[in-house]
């Protein structure tokens, strides 16, 4: 790869000579679900009339924003390279969209590796959480750190998973369980989504968890009648995570539900039925569940590392694609399934979850974008939207789920039109 700048130009980036682009969608669709997953828009290099190898060019306009993809002749033509702060020679590389970690608890303290060795010597997860760790391990380090002790290593996380190919996360709160740590954590991400390079769309969930010493309906209480309103008045939580979605479109939230993790509660009906854009776990859902959630368009953020870590029975993955639900993927990243790699979550997705590798390409992309109400903005190479790209140095595409954990194959990540990663650098 090469590459040359300049400040005065009318265009950002002109990125050429690559052996694919791969757009997921060519089409403006905002969502593919059934067989419509099974299948990736892929723009190929090809040999010309002359037999003259020719690759593929994606132009990013100085917004940010893409204003053009085809092949090197057409775009040359039209956009000379002199009209460029930046020029990268894509040669023997693919480009993807960036990937889009659909579920994150990324901002907390005091790591578990211990709970790590009791869960390999057999201990449940409730095993563990009635022992006194779990959640409330985490959530009595994070309420006893500073905000900035919370920022830094919150932003060293950020910066791996940018590393590793992610340019938009969903990033949950949910460690403080209480008012004034919940608007702590809240605090942290938004600094987070304002000076770091990666896109942030952030939830409150601060229910996360009953609070020591209150029941269910003393914690709900509290949250309707206190954090909800403090919260919208403060900081502005873009979606709301737990029992509460009614309540928070009320205050301008969209709903991002959790079911059916560790037993069947029925929660994905309840969530289709008020209109979640995302529900996610699922692992014990029920047909009923997904016959509701393909009927309300609401999608399954699916997380393989959390079923694999915890030996869960992984969701009716097959049956929620044949019965019409679009699927999505997340990390689930926190520490109890410490993994900040999507391409690792698509490996996993693949091998336990029995999807193929379209599948999760478009569950990492243009769906995970729908989760958040970002895909008419994100989750494909599209003339229009934000130019959030991977360049891997692979044949073909599949090697970024292929070649399990293999981050080296990420060279150039590019975020809203801008170099945030190179392996030059």
């Amino acid at each position: 790869m090469t590459a040359s700048a300049s400040d005065e130009k009318p265009y950002n980036l002109l990125i050429h000579s690559a052996r694919q682009v791969v757009q997921v969608v060519s089409n403006g669709a905002r969502l593919l679900a059934g067989t419509d997953m099974g299948q990736v828009a892929v723009i190929q290099h090809r040999f010309d009339v002359g037999g003259i190898l020719e690759g593929v060019s994606v132009v990013v306009n100085s917004d940010g924003m893409i204003a053009a993809v085809g092949y090197d002749k057409e775009i040359s033509t039209r956009y000379p390279a002199s009209e460029f702060k930046q020029v990268i020679d894509a040669t023997g590389q693919c480009v993807l969209p960036g990937l889009i970690d659909g579920h994150t608890h990324p901002v907390w303290a005091g790591d578990r590796v211990h709970e790590f060795s009791m869960k390999l010597a057999g201990a449940s997860y409730m095993d563990i959480h009635k022992a006194g760790g779990g959640i409330y391990f985490t959530v009595d380090h994070t309420r006893a750190a500073s905000e900035e002790e919370l920022y830094v290593s919150l932003k060293e996380r950020l910066n791996l998973m940018l590393k590793n190919g992610t340019t938009t996360a969903e990033v949950k709160s949910g460690y403080g369980l209480d008012l004034e740590n919940e608007l702590k954590l809240l605090r942290v991400l938004h600094r987070a989504k304002k000076e770091c390079p990666i896109g942030l769309s952030i939830t409150y969930c601060g229910a996360h968890a009953v609070p020591k010493g209150m029941t269910a309906e003393v914690a709900t209480d509290e949250i309707i009648k206190d954090h909800l309103p403090r919260i919208k008045a403060e900081i502005d939580a873009g979606s709301l995570q737990g029992r509460f979605l009614e309540r928070g479109k009320a205050f301008g939230m969209a709903g991002n539900f959790t079911a059916e993790e560790l037993s069947y509660l029925g929660g994905a009906e309840m969530g289709a039925e008020v209109g979640a854009t995302g529900i996610s776990h699922l692992e014990e859902i029920s047909p009923e569940g997904i016959t509701k959630m393909a009927a309300a368009g609401s999608v399954a953020v699916l997380l393989p590392t959390t079923a694999f870590l915890m030996r869960l029975t992984p969701p009716p993955v097959r049956k929620m694609i044949s019965g019409g639900v679009a699927v999505a993927l997340g990390s689930d990243f926190n520490p109890n399934a410490y993994c900040l790699s999507m391409p690792i979550v698509m490996h996993l997705a693949a091998v336990t979850f029995h999807m193929s590798l379209p599948e999760t390409l478009v569950a990492a992309t243009i769906n995970a974008a729908a989760s958040l109400n970002l895909a008419h903005s994100h989750g494909s190479i599209e003339v229009g939207k934000v130019a959030d790209l991977l360049l891997i140095t692979a044949p073909s595409w599949e090697h970024l789920t292929y070649q399990l954990g293999n981050a080296s194959l990420i060279a150039t990540v590019v975020k809203s039109g801008a170099v945030v990663y190179s392996e030059n650098n």
